[in-house]
């Protein structure tokens, strides 16, 4: 998966399309992520004490990356993800994420 953790991404299908919003969770099995705020449904909840009220709240639910863009922290504009192969100090190898529209890393 080509998006992580804390990244900005922007919404380019749904109902939430053209929305950014930051990567909170992933899931690598399902192959979904979560953002905060964006495909947020309501769920009615039932009071757990006596004299309690019942609530509505908004829940987040997780997407397909298939559907969100990496923003790119250089440029600022939905981009897609290219890699990079480099050799570090130690000579290893190390493969760092780059925006193709700017070649800036990620």
């Amino acid at each position: 998966m080509k998006l992580k953790k804390g990244d900005k991404i922007k919404m380019i299908r749904g109902k939430d399309n053209g929305k950014t919003g930051v990567i909170a969770r992933i899931f690598p099995k399902k192959e979904t992520i979560l953002v905060d705020g964006l495909n947020t449904y309501k769920k009615n909840k039932k009071p757990k004490k006596e004299g309690e009220k019942g609530q509505v709240v908004v829940l987040s639910r997780p997407f397909a990356p298939s559907k969100a863009m990496l923003v790119c922290p250089k440029c600022g504009k939905a981009t897609r993800v290219g890699y990079v192969i480099e050799t570090n100090k130690d000579g290893k190898k190390v493969k760092t994420r780059i925006c193709k529209k700017c070649n800036a890393k990620i």
